[in-house]
């Protein structure tokens, strides 16, 4: 485990440990209404059998009041956004993908290690490792963006890839899921082959998020 993802994930297990209480995660971030969707690019996680059993097996001992899980077919890692479907026009959208496509084209599939869990007051995640490798297809990513637009949506810095495995719902006492998430933190991590980036329309649902695929993009030619 590389120096930084070391620290992050010692930093934030240590404010947990003086955590009094989750944190819902399911308040409205800016612009978002349930009514409304966001384009955005994920790396999904369809077909992975070894992380499906992993996240299986720790979600089936997170069944406790106050976490909303994840369905397997909900787990994402958020990559880059591009603005809300009400605000990008299909010209825009398809320059992008087209652009994205291109720069992918000379990238390798991603192999991560998802794994340990990795909590904080908004819900329980695993850690991706290596950062540096997501770190280049988001770099990638917000190079096409930039090729399109002047302006590139959201910081460069502060990303911290993540795959939420639960969710917080809603104010409850942090103590029963920090115990049980102590005897989770050994677990071995799963791995995973990423072989595409997925441009999808994000919607809030009750509870949990959905979407649909609009584009994917290979990595490698």
């Amino acid at each position: 485990m590389s120096s930084r993802e070391m620290a992050s994930l010692h930093q934030r297990w240590t404010a947990y440990q003086d955590l009094p209480e989750l944190t819902s995660h399911w308040y409205w971030r800016p612009g978002w209404r349930a009514d409304r969707q966001f384009y955005t690019w994920h790396l999904t996680f369809e077909d992975q059998a070894e992380l499906h059993h992993l996240v299986s097996d720790v979600q089936r001992q997170l069944a406790l009041p106050g976490l909303d899980l994840v369905p397997l077919g909900g787990l994402h890692l958020t990559m880059q956004g591009l603005g809300f479907t009400d605000e990008v026009t299909n010209s825009d959208l398809e320059a992008v993908v087209a652009e994205t496509r291109r720069r992918c084209a000379g990238l390798s599939p991603l192999e991560l290690s998802l794994g340990p869990v990795d909590p904080d007051a908004e819900g329980i995640g695993l850690l991706v490792r290596p950062w540096d490798r997501v770190e280049r297809l988001r770099a990638t990513i917000r190079g096409a963006i930039g090729e399109v637009w002047q302006t590139v949506p959201e910081a460069p810095d502060g990303f911290r890839p993540h795959v939420t495995i639960a969710y917080s719902g809603g104010q409850a006492p942090a103590g029963p899921i920090r115990t049980r998430l102590n005897t989770l933190r050994h677990q071995p991590p799963a791995r995973v082959t990423i072989r595409q980036a997925t441009l999808i329309a994000l919607r809030r649902e009750h509870r949990s998020y959905g979407w649909t695929t609009v584009a994917t993009t290979p990595l490698g030619a």
